[in-house]
């Protein structure tokens, strides 16, 4: 299957009579001008006669209008499917729709205004110049692929209006990729063991990451988290599909990126932005917690405590907000708990919130339970000083690890807590015990 983005085409099949009576050959001009044109901009050209899932075909035509990354509408004639596909495409895709029609053919009056772009044709109703015609077609794409304007009137003329989110997991055209992912995930994984060379090349193998599929591209930039390459992650980011990368999945790896290679205040101005433009989100403020941490960690290390509470008070408002926002993910609330309690150990509220995150993270297990989850267990269980709790927890996740960044982030927390308790006069023993554990499976993993 290929892995580059899709452009759907949506246009009559076979001949059909134009306003003048002339006999258009729809199936020559997507031979010889839509196909080759689509090809060479760098993406995947699919007509909906084409399609080779094994669903109902209008359910697949209809994802596809919905889901393709870029589609072209030919507009020659008055084909009402042509324009209904038209009107759909355009409710859910603020850009990335190109039109083009035969030269002379007249517009009904709501898409009079839109720009499509023209083609000769001869007096046989092919395409008198096949060549011009996809040339020009070619760069109307390429341009596309820039993002740089919005095409649908819906987007342009209604302010604040958005298309109904959709679950891609749900649809056929997902689950004829299925098993192509299935295929590149074996690749990228074998990449990984092979080390970043081996990962570049798969990269390098993919052509122009612009014109990728984004399940590929995405699958590509969490290979390279993976094996913590903060610069290939940014770099990645930095050359995606604009429309991907304004995606919340691609700003919050890319923001997580940027603070890991200390470049924290690019960072915060995405995270910023987000929770300005769509809200607080418990992934989002864990990332903003995440970078106000970090600062606090910099501060208290170059002893500047007064400095280093400010972070941590800012680190503490971001897990909470995180962890209010969304109280099934424990993430926010365990490191909200985590640093409350590295501020006191004697917090009560910090055993509050440990206690309605640890909810989340049982009901989460009874789901199936992953190395976060058993290592949220262990700090919780630190927090509330249940040490035979967190031994539990701690052999859970060891037996659960696959990647050493995972082992290494735990610890680093622990070790926190244990700095805190210790400065608290409170017994910290047990809790060093578990950090050396975690230290020691972070180099074998």
């Amino acid at each position: 299957m290929d892995h580059r983005a899709v452009c759907f085409v949506i246009m009559p099949f076979g001949r059909k009579p134009d306003p003048s009576g002339r006999m258009v050959d729809f199936d020559r001009i997507y031979a010889v001008v839509i196909a080759p044109a689509v090809e060479a901009a760098g993406l995947a050209v699919v007509r909906a006669d084409e399609e080779k899932g094994a669903g109902f075909i209008h359910k697949l035509m209809y994802e596809r209008i919905l889901l393709s990354e870029f589609a072209i509408a030919d507009l020659t004639i008055l084909n009402a499917n042509v324009y209904y596909e038209l009107g759909i495409r355009h409710a859910a895709r603020p850009e990335t729709t190109v039109l083009t029609m035969a030269l002379g053919s007249p517009l009904p009056f709501d898409v009079g205004p839109l720009r499509a772009l023209p083609y000769a044709l001869g007096d046989d109703g092919a395409p008198a110049d096949a060549a011009g015609a996809t040339k020009a077609l070619t760069e109307r794409l390429i341009e596309a692929r820039g993002h740089r304007a919005m095409d649908s009137p819906l987007f342009q003329l209604l302010e604040g209006y958005q298309a109904a989110p959709i679950d891609r997991l749900k649809t056929d055209v997902f689950r004829t990729q299925v098993a192509y992912a299935e295929v590149l995930k074996k690749q990228l994984a074998d990449a990984r063991a092979g080390g970043v060379a081996a990962l570049d090349a798969v990269r390098d193998g993919l052509g122009d990451i612009d014109t990728v599929e984004a399940g590929v591209a995405v699958d590509l930039l969490l290979s390279y988290r993976a094996l913590s390459e903060w610069e290939r992650v940014v770099d990645l980011c930095g050359r995606l599909d604009r429309a991907l990368q304004r995606t919340v999945l691609v700003r919050e790896q890319w923001a997580m990126a940027l603070n890991r290679l200390g470049r924290d205040r690019e960072a915060e101005a995405i995270l910023v932005e987000m929770i300005e433009e769509r809200g607080p989100s418990s992934e989002t403020c864990g990332l903003l917690g995440r970078i106000h941490k970090d600062r606090w960690d910099k501060a208290r290390k170059a002893g500047r405590e007064i400095e280093g509470r400010g972070h941590l008070r800012k680190a503490i408002a971001a897990y909470r907000q995180g962890f209010e926002t969304d109280w099934r993910d424990a993430y926010p609330g365990v490191n909200a708990a985590t640093l409350m309690t590295i501020a006191d150990p004697r917090d009560r509220a910090a055993r509050e919130i440990a206690g309605v995150a640890r909810y989340a993270v049982r009901h989460r297990q009874s789901q199936g339970a992953d190395y976060w989850d058993h290592a949220t267990l262990i700090e919780l269980a630190a927090i509330e000083g249940d040490w035979d709790g967190a031994e539990e927890a701690l052999g859970d996740a060891l037996a659960a690890l696959d990647e050493g960044w995972k082992a290494t982030s735990t610890a680093n927390n622990l070790r926190l807590i244990a700095e805190a308790r210790e400065a608290a006069g409170i017994e910290a023993v047990r809790l060093k015990a578990i950090v050396d554990e975690l230290a020691r499976a972070s180099k074998n993993a």
